[in-house]
């Protein structure tokens, strides 16, 4: 891909895009896995707060037990405000309960809390809540004492400052994580995209144009993408562009085809008429006495009838759609003894043998089966066959016809085109189209017509019709 080419291309950041999807999809995961990372620090926040709290209490009761003296309430209260406390109670194993309180009670409802058995988890949703503004204004803090073992300390105190520490902390913390995940989610966005969205979207492109104007072989960046290193993008972009190619090399084919089969279609009128007056012709000749005239209508007869056929079967494959089907019940034993009696007066030296069980009727187009069998067995005798062997098997719900011959098999370079139509048939005077159309028509059947087995021994074309109803 060109730099300008690549220039072009933009990030589609918004909206229903594959590249927009992909980066808001791991902004969100990116984000996610962040707050659950994050989060708890608010609960070991509010933990220290509380804690702090508690030693600020345990070092003013330390303080006051030294003094022994009873201090004023001006400097009790200063001593509480300084230790972020409303009041203080200390008990000690075997000692009268120390209060320590301020003149000014707190008022409101009471949030009690045991730190010493709080998990983080619960301290973490404690947080939340009181960030949300679920939690009581007044903080009742009981914990052991950090310095006497055994000893208890209980403080009450204002709520409003933790829940704005943790508030300021939540916007900091959030406003971290959202930039964390911008950042990330754009590198690891900036990867993906040249990686996955950038090839999904050449592919994308190169299928639309495809569907638009599919025998138009324009400028894409499909082959710059198969050429990259082996992976599965390229391999999917090789195997599309050869697919793209080979239809395209269909479509054309087809379109010569029909071309032909349009033009053929006009003439063949006209051609038949000129090609009966030239048989009519041929006939008259014969009944003359002189042998070299004998001589040139044997060699033209059959010419003319060889040119009728060929205009013939080309006006039938060049039809468009599927040959029509009409279906009938067809003792299919009898519809080939019918083919064979066709077939013998041409080859008389050719033995035919008919094992189809006579019982045997399937709903079928006679005419169109008919032809079928006629082709298969007059290419077996023309190939040099001695035998000519039809047989059936059933294999589930259908039914297997087998035409197989004892004659020297077909050569290699029959058999790569064995179906194309206008390809050689490998003998004089053959169209190319007897196979083709026989498998067209056993294909409008529902089934298929295809070469089981060639070489020294003989041939066998197999072919599946529908189910059969003894």
């Amino acid at each position: 891909m060109s730099p300008s080419r690549r220039g072009r291309q933009r990030f589609d950041l918004f909206g229903d895009s594959l590249s927009g999807r992909v980066l808001w999809l791991t902004v969100a995961v990116i984000l996610a896995i962040e707050l659950m990372v994050l989060l708890p620090g608010l609960g070991r926040l509010r933990n220290d707060w509380m804690w702090e709290r508690v030693m600020h209490a345990q070092l003013l009761v330390y303080a006051s037990a030294a003094t022994g003296t009873q201090v004023t309430p001006d400097v009790r209260d200063n001593m509480l405000r300084y230790a972020g406390v409303n009041s203080i109670s200390y008990q000690a194993p075997g000692q009268p309960a120390l209060v320590l309180q301020s003149a000014q009670a707190l008022a409101g409802p009471v949030d009690a809390t045991a730190i010493a058995d709080e998990t983080i988890g619960y301290s973490t949703w404690r947080a939340l809540r009181r960030v949300a503004g679920m939690g009581a204004p007044v903080l009742d803090i009981r914990a052991p004492s950090p310095l006497t073992p055994g000893a208890v300390i209980e403080v009450q105190a204002d709520a409003m400052p933790l829940t704005l520490e943790l508030r300021n902390d939540t916007v900091h913390v959030f406003t971290l994580t959202v930039i964390v995940a911008l950042v990330t989610g754009l590198l690891v966005f900036a990867v993906l995209d040249r990686l996955l969205v950038r090839p999904m979207r050449v592919i994308t492109t190169s299928i639309i144009n495809f569907r638009k104007d599919p025998e138009h072989d324009e400028a894409s960046d499909l082959a710059w993408l198969a050429a990259r290193p082996e992976d599965d993008i390229s391999t999917a972009a090789r195997e599309l562009k050869i697919m793209q190619d080979e239809m395209r090399a269909a479509l054309w084919r087809n379109a010569r085809l029909a071309a032909v089969g349009t033009s053929v279609a006009k003439i063949s009128h006209d051609l038949r008429n000129i090609l009966s007056t030239a048989l009519l012709v041929a006939d008259r000749l014969q009944s003359v006495n002189d042998p070299t005239v004998q001589r040139a209508t044997r060699t033209l007869i059959p010419a003319v009838e060889r040119a009728a056929q060929l205009v013939t079967r080309t006006v039938d494959f060049a039809r468009e759609g599927p040959p029509p089907i009409t279906r009938t019940a067809v003792e299919l034993s009898d519809l080939t003894e019918e083919a064979i009696s066709v077939v013998r007066p041409m080859n008389p030296d050719v033995r035919f043998v008919n094992e189809i069980p006579e019982d045997l009727v399937l709903p079928l187009d006679r005419p169109q089966i008919y032809r079928v069998l006629v082709n298969l067995m007059k290419n077996a005798a023309e190939a040099g066959a001695k035998t000519i062997r039809l047989v059936t098997d059933r294999e589930g719900v259908v039914t297997q016809l087998r035409v197989s011959d004892d004659g020297p098999g077909l050569p290699l370079r029959v058999q790569d085109n064995l179906f194309k139509p206008f390809t050689s048939s490998g003998r004089y005077g053959g169209t190319g189209l007897g196979l083709a159309i026989a498998r067209d028509l056993i294909r409008a059947h529902g089934g298929d017509l295809v070469l089981q087995e060639t070489g020294p021994r003989g041939t066998i074309f197999c072919m599946d019709l529908t189910a059969s109803d003894t």
